[in-house]
């Protein structure tokens, strides 16, 4: 239930809003929980394990692992924004949520979205740097320029919905109040709203166009040169694994910013409850769950790391307990 405020005279209305998170069926409700608890423990696990290794080892604080930190620590951010509260709902048939609460969860999820849109684009330009320009890398790629790229993505990205959630707590709404969705999203609650959208519309096609389709086709531009680059490795099985390792990260960014694309850049009026709750499944779960495995854990050098840092870990416990 979300309860909202509007100064009438010397009244007030008192609206209650409704999350429809999935299925009303009760008997799915535990499965759900527990697929839903699996996913959330693996995405933080993974991501935890990858900021962790990083921060720890001195020999990863460089750029391309300074990025992929940041990254980690982006998605554990980016899924509690909406897991936990999922799992409250889903566990407790307590399908509620405060109005501070819905817009706090609106502005943090669209500013880690665009965070993350941003965050892509810059690892997508080190990566072209470092494959394409490797004699020019740490000039172009110096851990201050990492440092200050790294703060304009989040620096940008949390600006960018500032002016969108102002804009929501100035809306009416109609007498129905059930958000057709699992948490609260832009569109889902633009949709229930009496008021006109247009202006909240046009803002999100504008920025749409900006931070989305613009960051991916700087990004496919900079995958372009990397793949014509590898395209010139002598060797067969350096080309193929090269490749994979493109193809991965390419598999993750055109997830992401399709689906994205499918879910912000359409008018309201066309809002499936069904085919968006599966779009934002894919991009709020799905990518932060593969990006562990794709940019870290299948990287020789990283494993190596972790399993030092897993060492010393136990090395500590064992003092510990010795004690």
């Amino acid at each position: 239930m979300i309860i909202y405020t509007l100064p009438l005279g010397n009244q007030s209305t008192l609206l209650t809003f409704t999350i429809q998170c999935f299925s009303e069926n009760t008997n799915i409700q535990l499965p759900l929980f527990i697929l839903f608890l699996l996913i959330y423990l693996i995405i933080i696990l993974g991501n935890t394990t990858v900021f962790t290794t990083i921060s720890l080892s001195p020999k990863l604080h460089t750029p391309m692992y300074m990025f992929l930190g940041n990254l980690s620590f982006l998605d554990i951010s980016y899924i509690s924004t909406t897991f936990p509260k999922l799992l409250h709902m889903v566990y407790t048939q307590q399908k509620t949520i405060s109005f501070t609460g819905c817009i706090t969860q609106l502005y943090f999820f669209l500013s880690l979205a665009c965070t993350e849109c941003l965050l892509l684009t810059v690892m997508a330009y080190d990566r072209y740097v470092a494959i394409c320009h490797p004699f020019h890398y740490t000039v172009l790629i110096s851990r201050k320029h990492c440092a200050r790229l790294i703060t304009v993505a989040w620096v940008v990205g949390f600006l960018d919905p500032v002016a969108h959630s102002i804009l929501i707590t100035n809306l009416s709404f109609c007498s129905s109040h059930h958000i057709d969705h699992f948490f609260c999203d832009l569109i889902p609650v633009l949709k229930i709203t009496c008021s006109d959208t247009s202006t909240i519309e046009i803002m999100t096609y504008i920025t749409g166009v900006i931070m989305c389709i613009s960051s991916f086709g700087f990004t496919s531009i900079s995958y372009i040169f990397i793949i014509h680059t590898i395209c010139k490795i002598q060797s067969t099985q350096g080309r193929q694994k090269a490749f994979s390792t493109c193809t991965s990260h390419l598999t993750c960014v055109i997830i992401l910013y399709g689906t994205m694309t499918c879910s912000y850049m359409r008018p309201t009026k066309s809002y499936n409850p069904g085919l968006d709750s599966f779009f934002a499944l894919l991009y709020v779960a799905f990518v932060p769950m593969l990006n562990p495995f794709i940019y870290t854990l299948k990287n020789k050098d990283f494993t190596c790391h972790l399993k030092k840092v897993g060492i010393k870990i136990l090395q500590l416990d064992v003092h510990y307990y010795c004690k």
